[in-house]
């Protein structure tokens, strides 16, 4: 059985100090939002939470707080600020690879005697 090839689309904003993520459904949503401001949010954004990162694109994502929010965006609500990321930041898709094997192969014919 086939494990681990879900993939994920997030839109990356490098601020003047660090790095913010928004995770999303499709690159192809955020397009059609840009060129549509009357789709919902809800339907472009997958789980409503900011992520910033102090080492670029592939660091390690932590909460946003309120203050890094207005100190980058100039203010804490979490609407307008999705709006900033989406608008001026850079989608990004990974796919993770399919991962295959046996979870345990001391169990059954595999294992050495």
């Amino acid at each position: 059985m086939a494990r681990g090839n879900a993939g994920n689309t997030k839109v990356f904003y490098q601020g003047s100090s660090e790095g913010f993520v928004v995770f999303v459904e499709s690159e192809e949503l955020v397009r059609k939002w840009k060129g549509d401001k009357s789709i919902p949010l809800t339907e472009v954004v997958a789980g409503w939470k900011i992520f910033t990162s102090e080492h670029g694109k592939q660091g390690i994502l932590n909460g946003a707080s309120h203050l890094q929010l207005e100190n980058e965006f100039g203010t804490k609500n979490e609407d307008d600020v999705v709006k900033q990321i989406l608008e001026k930041g850079d989608v990004q898709t990974s796919e993770n690879p399919e991962r295959q094997g046996n979870t345990n192969d001391s169990k059954g014919g595999m294992a050495a005697h």
